[in-house]
């Protein structure tokens, strides 16, 4: 897969400003095991006379040139869960996205894989409104197949710690979300909150279809709040080939790294995939 240079963070934001209006939320999740705003003041200018200010170039294209999928020998889904991927096609690794507590997070991740063609899954809450705000911005993406997205409940709730309608509650209603929002269906893929499963929850969750809980062998560990140099360090430890990587749009830290991140992947020539790509049904 080729990379292209990334823009700097104020250019990016900028050019998200201008192709979407962004809706910052407040609440973000903690504790996940395994995972775990500055403004730039420009000076003003008085003027006698209002000046009109010119329409702006929107930062997307509503149909954005499809990036061709990789072509793979997929394999079927295995029993159980998911924490990689095959290791026979080489250096592949798949980059998840989960949560979506920040509104503006979701954006710069939207317009990062649209940029530099990063295949990336993400497994959205649909109580976040995040996914609402920027479905304008992904629904291309998702239509190519270049994004992916999988169910990670509506309201991020431990699975482990629900009733069996419950569970069935909290997967059926983020699947009408998706589905309502962005016209596709997430199973049979789906990530446990906190990645709390057990054999009860996941034959309970593949009554319905979700056979496929995908958890992770390496994390960017940005559920709650870290510096942007910890987040490229997780990034060195665990872009691997064949690992399946989290990360999450819950705070900003990761906006600034694309580049780092990106660097890290074309030096270790990986090559970015969705679950799709992989696996077969």
């Amino acid at each position: 897969m080729r990379y292209f240079s990334v823009v700097d963070r104020r250019a990016l934001l900028t050019a998200i400003a201008a192709g979407a209006v962004l809706s910052l939320t407040a609440c973000a999740e903690h504790g996940i095991p395994g995972h775990v705003h500055s403004t730039t003041n420009q000076p003003s200018t008085i003027r006698a006379v209002p000046t009109p200010t010119p329409t702006p170039t929107p930062a997307y294209s509503p149909t954005p040139t499809p990036i061709p999928a990789p072509v793979l020998n997929k394999v079927r889904i295995p029993g159980g869960a998911i924490y990689g991927l095959p290791v026979a096609d080489g250096n592949v690794m798949a980059w998840t996205v989960d949560d979506g507590a920040d509104s503006e997070v979701v954006a710069a991740y939207a317009q990062i894989a649209k940029v530099s063609g990063i295949r990336l899954t993400f497994f959205l809450n649909g109580k976040f409104p995040s996914w609402t705000d920027n479905a304008p911005a992904l629904r291309p993406l998702v239509e190519s197949g270049q994004v992916q997205l999988g169910n990670h409940t509506f309201d991020h709730l431990a699975l482990t710690k629900l009733s069996d309608s419950g569970i069935v509650d909290q997967l059926q209603r983020n699947a009408a979300f998706i589905r309502n929002t962005y016209g596709v269906d997430a199973a049979p893929f789906y990530r446990p909150p906190y990645g709390y499963t057990n054999a009860h929850t996941q034959a309970v969750a593949a009554s319905i279809g979700y056979r496929a809980p995908v958890l992770w062998y390496g994390s960017l560990s940005d559920s709650g709040l870290i510096t942007p140099d910890q987040v490229v360090q997780f990034a060195q430890q665990w872009f691997l080939p064949h690992h399946i990587v989290i990360g999450h749009a819950n705070y900003t830290p990761v906006t600034t790294v694309y580049s780092q991140l990106l660097a890290i992947l074309r030096q270790r020539n990986l090559q970015t995939v969705t679950l799709n790509d992989v696996f077969t049904p």
